[in-house]
């Protein structure tokens, strides 16, 4: 596309098509995605709030991972734990803010709360582990580790609670439910890729570093899917899905993303202060989202709280490019 427009007087404005064109597949994606994982929970039995915590949340963060890996292979490493780091606090201050702003989410299950702290002691992990310089293979096997045994104990712990009452009965066929996800997956795949060459091309003209953009312009832009599908369950009544996309999200970004990243290729943490500023940051803004949710039995994250989670992620991104 960017040769078809070269010389031309609509070249200035190729980035924003690629802004527009990947936002347009990604809101029809995010809604064969909720659709079909919804779908998939209750043909399993398995609790919708686990399928926002597993499913959508591990697919929503496809581009992430994509990003990730091609940069650690092209040795931009910035890139790939700013990506992660950044997509984890845009993840709460941007897309669940906006979420929220537009339709408050109620919180009804306890289980919601275990489930923070198995985030919450990942990124506490991260922390640790990057703290002397690098993330390296042992670091990257242990995190998959994690993750495959809290995905695993997830749905073993769901389906043995599940109840005819708790989950209502599906309507669209497994396997057409299956194909909705697999043509959201690939769909995603190539919008998110689109979201982010323009939002890249866009920041580069702006002239400021690979770790900037990482952590503010392609993280806010492999998040976008978790953007509409949050919006979008939430739209729908899957409050349990909409909160669980985000949690699921930000703990895969960390014990998925980041663990195959590292061991494909070991990561080096090139500024230790940025490193610790950014991770300060997430910390802070991950106890604004648990204050949010309390009580999380009866509690409910309102308008003027996503505001203030919105403002948090605002003054992260004036600091940056200030």
């Amino acid at each position: 596309m960017d040769q078809l427009f070269a010389g031309t007087s609509l070249a200035p404005f190729v980035p924003y098509m690629y802004l527009a064109g990947g936002l347009g597949v990604l809101i029809l994606c995010g809604n064969w995605l909720v659709t079909g994982s919804v779908q998939i929970a209750r043909h399993f039995k398995i609790s919708t709030l686990v399928v926002g915590l597993t499913v959508v949340a591990y697919v929503t963060s496809a581009p992430e991972m994509f990003i990730s890996i091609g940069a650690a292979l092209n040795n931009a490493h910035d890139i790939a734990l700013g990506n992660v780091i950044g997509s984890n606090i845009a993840n709460i201050g941007c897309i669940l803010a906006i979420v929220v702003v537009i339709s408050p989410i109620p919180i009804r299950n306890r289980k919601i709360g275990f489930d923070y702290l198995v985030m919450l002691s990942v990124t506490v992990l991260l922390l640790l582990f990057g703290f002397n310089g690098t993330i390296g293979t042992a670091e990257g096997i242990s995190l998959v580790v994690i993750l495959i045994s809290y995905t695993a104990w997830s749905v073993i712990k769901s389906r043995r609670c599940a109840s005819s009452k708790d989950i209502e009965a599906p309507t669209v066929k497994p396997l057409i439910a299956l194909s909705m996800i697999l043509a959201a997956v690939i769909g995603m795949y190539f919008s998110s890729g689109w979201f982010v060459e323009g939002a890249r091309a866009i920041a580069l003209q702006w002239g400021v570093s690979e770790r900037v953009i990482a952590v503010s312009i392609v993280a806010v832009g492999t998040s976008s899917p978790e953007l509409i599908s949050s919006l979008i369950a939430a739209f729908k009544g899957e409050n349990d899905l909409a909160i669980g996309n985000i949690i699921g999200s930000n703990f895969f970004n960390i014990a998925g993303v980041l663990g195959v990243t590292t061991i494909v290729r070991p990561l080096a943490v090139n500024s230790h202060s940025m490193f610790v500023s950014d991770m300060a940051w997430l910390f802070g803004i991950t106890i604004a989202l648990l204050l949010t949710m309390i009580p999380l039995s009866k509690g409910k994250i309102n308008r003027w709280e996503g505001g203030i989670l919105m403002l948090i992620f605002g003054a992260y991104m004036f600091i940056l490019y200030r």
